[in-house]
């Protein structure tokens, strides 16, 4: 009987991300406030509290260990498949490259995880415009940051943290010359927000337009296979 209650125990604690804790204190002293001003807008403050405790929640998720996966650094929804220029600051060259766009809601979780182990060879952040992050013209456009990682073989893959029409702080905790393991948490974006991985020369994507991603878990591409360049659709 224990055990089953320990078990229970576990399935309804969500870990949050230590970003959470300078906001649901806040939210929580604001809904006292409320209450103390009108019981109504008092449930108002629970239900946004408990809306915060949701968005920063940071779930544990169980990571791929083969070599040569790609894994999603994101919750959310493969936005586009699509042959782009991989960020100018970071120095990669202007040939195109098989960019997965992976789209965060707020309910999504936004703890952003490594898609692959390698080292930060550069770490650029770009201010910029707030536009829709469903939009292509965010990649260009909107505030960002960006990775270039390299990998054991030599090649190079890049992911980018991009802010949305409600995002306006961006996460990431990597440091140049840092090793990071695949599926490793480096950084949020709060709140709404997208990611782009620019995957290496020759490496085709494995998922499709609509398909919904699990950050740490879900596959998205196979470094060895499929070096075709083409675009899922």
């Amino acid at each position: 009987m224990e055990a089953e209650e320990f078990s229970l125990a576990r399935s309804l604690y969500m870990p949050i991300h230590p970003e959470g804790w300078r906001f649901i204190p806040f939210f929580g002293l604001a809904t006292l406030v409320f209450f103390w001003l009108w019981t109504p807008l008092g449930w108002l403050g629970v239900l946004l509290t408990l809306w915060c405790a949701f968005f920063f929640r940071n779930p544990p998720r169980v990571t791929p260990e083969t070599p040569g996966l790609v894994i999603s650094p994101a919750d959310g929804v493969v936005q586009m498949v699509m042959q782009a220029p991989p960020p100018p600051e970071l120095d990669m060259g202007d040939d195109p490259l098989t960019r997965i766009s992976i789209f965060m809601n707020v309910f999504n979780v936004h703890v952003n995880r490594a898609p692959i182990a390698g080292q930060v060879l550069q770490r650029c952040y770009t201010a910029g415009a707030f536009f829709n992050a469903s939009l292509e013209k965010a990649s260009a456009f909107n505030e960002r940051m960006a990775v270039c990682l390299g990998l054991a073989d030599g090649r190079k893959l890049a992911f980018v943290q991009i802010a949305g029409l409600v995002a306006r702080r961006i996460l990431c905790e990597l440091t140049q010359g840092q090793m990071v393991s695949t599926g490793e948490i480096f950084g949020l974006i709060r709140f709404g927000s997208r990611v782009d991985v620019y995957l290496p020369p020759g490496v085709a994507a494995q998922v499709l337009v609509g398909q919904t991603m699990i950050a740490g878990e879900t596959v998205l591409a196979v470094l060895d296979e499929g070096r075709d360049g083409g675009e899922a659709s």
